[in-house]
């Protein structure tokens, strides 16, 4: 326990992957919004006896798949007593002794592997390590007595080659009364035999409803005056809520980081195409290049990354927003949206390598719009 207590300390002093700055992280959120039939799916798989071993928590980011995550291991490790209190749910009070050693990461049948912190950089690293899975040797070799034990990877798809095939050992010979819970935003990229040995607990995005009730739980969490948090309202909601497309994440960043201000510097370069005025770009670029505007950089291409999305559908359908349908007519012919779609996945594969092997921000800034500006004059993204 005193090894525990250690790390749970450390843990509290370290950057974490998962955690937006001035809000609670998913292992200290309370209510999970918008996600009762993944939740149901689980409890009914419980009650039945047969809990399968290995799951992956699907859905788009910043939807709950974590904080998913975190309340069934709450839910495991409780008596039955403390399952009874909310009948019928995953809730667990949060004043038990289970809840409290999750939420401080101090639980002694929990691991969670994730993105370790680099002390050489002071950055986390780019990627999870076969180091980091390797610890799973030592967990699941203890004696788990009668309880329950947990892991969680978050996310799966960080996992480098070596560590996704170390994984795929526990999940192929796992030891009884353990259950693993791999998190992903993109499944079909997963090896198929780590796929193939897990179930699936599919997470969608928040509808408005719930959307609006997730918000003013981290907006009351992060004000530490006990007033109740002011939502957005009106113009301001529907445009945070269309932007955020179902992710508190998202939405969270684009109402606290200056994110609607970002996202019309990108609607207003993206307009002009296939012209370009290339020194708001600069700026932007440097702007996002440091470290310290980490949060920023990744709103900045979720929210490209978004907004071509979007033109994509529209030019497909003609559907969507009247603006973003107009400008997908006159942008993406449908003998181009091949050209576009390809831009998407090289954008998004260009932002990991850069993640992996540490490259310039600003030079995949600018690289990603002159390819912008190369399929918007028809010619095949470089």
């Amino acid at each position: 326990m005193a090894r525990a207590t250690a790390l749970a300390a450390e843990t509290e002093l370290l950057p974490e992957p998962d955690k937006l700055d001035g809000f609670p992280s998913p292992r200290h959120t309370g209510r999970l919004y918008g996600q009762a039939q993944a939740e149901q799916g689980f409890l009914d798989a419980f009650n039945s006896g047969r809990l399968h071993h290995a799951w992956i928590v699907t859905g788009p980011p910043g939807i709950g798949k974590a904080t998913l995550a975190y309340r069934i291991a709450r839910f495991l490790f409780a008596s039955d007593s403390e399952r009874d209190m909310f009948g019928g749910s995953l809730d667990i009070d949060p004043a038990t002794t289970a809840a409290r050693l999750v939420a401080n990461l101090a639980h002694p049948e929990l691991l969670v592997l994730r993105r370790p912190y680099d002390f050489k950089t002071k950055k986390l690293k780019s990627e999870i390590t076969v180091d980091e899975v390797r610890r799973l040797k030592g967990f699941l070799g203890m004696g788990a007595g009668e309880g329950w034990r947990v892991v969680i990877v978050d996310p799966v798809d960080e996992l480098n080659a070596n560590a996704a095939n170390a994984l795929l050992k526990s999940l192929e010979e796992p030891p009884k009364r353990t259950v693993f819970l791999l998190i992903s935003s993109a499944p079909d990229r997963l090896l198929p035999t780590i796929r193939s040995r897990c179930r699936t607990l599919a997470c969608a995005p928040l509808p408005d409803d719930a959307l609006r009730k997730a918000i003013a739980q981290a907006l009351n969490a992060a004000d530490d005056t006990g007033a109740e948090a002011a939502l957005p309202a009106g113009e301001e909601w529907q445009t945070l809520s269309r932007l955020s497309e179902g992710s508190v994440r998202r939405f969270l960043l684009l109402h606290t980081a200056k994110g609607l201000d970002l996202h019309r510097k990108i609607a207003a370069a993206v307009a002009l195409l296939p012209r370009i005025d290339w020194l708001p770009i600069h700026t932007l670029g440097d702007e996002l290049a440091s470290n310290a505007a980490e949060a920023k950089y990744e709103l900045f291409f979720e929210l490209l990354l978004g907004l071509l999305g979007r033109l994509i559908r529209a030019a497909a359908t003609g559907e969507g927003d009247p603006a973003e349908v107009q400008l997908a007519a006159r942008l993406m012919p449908q003998d181009q949206l091949a050209a576009w779609a390809q831009l998407w996945e090289t954008t998004v594969a260009e932002k990991a390598s850069t993640e992996i092997y540490n490259l310039d921000r600003k030079s995949l800034i600018l690289l990603t719009f002159q390819r912008l500006v190369q399929t918007s004059r028809g010619a095949a993204p470089a």
